[in-house]
């Protein structure tokens, strides 16, 4: 009887034991799928928030990069406009320096010479000499007395180097002559008419050494549309 009862209780909880077993693999089999749908659309969910940062990133180095782009365009745009501004500004001035300089060669046959003066450079030079200042003292010595006087500057060259250099050097020599009658006899632009001739007008042949010598030159005539009379009082 004992044998029997322990018999049926073991068996019983052999069926109880089979069927758990049976139970969790079966669960296990139907929930393995959704486990793995929802890793799959987790590791989904992953990869569209990196894609929305990486998104993100460019969008905002996209607009900072517009932006300074957008600077850039400004700032150029500012410096365009200066330039116009100044352009206009030196062209202006050009104009009115040209409508003051047509004016005086339009008037240049009322003068005549009072005096003149010639200072000589050294081969591609544009410094005055010791010698060359004492000849402009001399010159310059008769301003005062000269009524209505203008001062006509023309720079020159020997006929080394090609056309625009020498323009470019006769301008710088005649500029040497300006700056030392302004700075020592406050002579004011406004009376100063000046030529750069470069090689255009020798005042010898430059076939020779000694010739192209004497036309490395600045030539420089004081002028009165005074008359004689009116010089003479005004020396008085």
């Amino acid at each position: 009887m004992n044998r029997t009862l322990i018999a049926a209780t073991v068996l019983a909880s052999t069926m109880v034991f089979t069927a758990g077993c049976m139970t969790k693999k079966r669960v296990n089999a139907e929930t393995a799928p959704i486990i793995n749908k929802i890793n799959s659309l987790d590791d989904r969910n992953d990869a569209t928030t990196r894609g929305i940062h990486d998104l993100d990133d460019r969008s905002q180095q996209g607009i900072a990069n517009a932006k300074a782009l957008a600077g850039q365009a400004n700032q150029k745009a500012l410096a365009a406009g200066q330039q116009a501004d100044q352009a206009q500004q030196q062209a202006s001035a050009t104009s009115t320096a040209v409508e003051g300089l047509a004016q005086r060669v339009a008037n240049l046959d009322n003068y005549h010479a009072v005096t003149q003066a010639s200072v000589h450079f050294g081969f591609n030079k544009a410094d005055l000499t010791k010698q060359d200042k004492v000849d402009l003292d001399q010159l310059a010595a008769q301003i005062a007395a000269t009524k209505g006087y203008i001062v006509v500057i023309e720079g020159s060259t020997d006929s080394v180097g090609n056309a625009e250099y020498n323009y470019a050097l006769s301008q710088r020599r005649a500029s040497a002559v300006i700056q030392y009658l302004a700075v020592k006899y406050n002579v004011p632009p406004q009376k100063i008419y000046t030529l750069g001739l470069g090689k255009d007008k020798p005042e010898v042949s430059n076939k020779t050494a000694k010739g192209r010598a004497e036309n490395r030159r600045v030539d420089i005539r004081l002028m009165s549309n005074a008359t004689s009379d009116q010089t003479a009082s005004a020396a008085q």
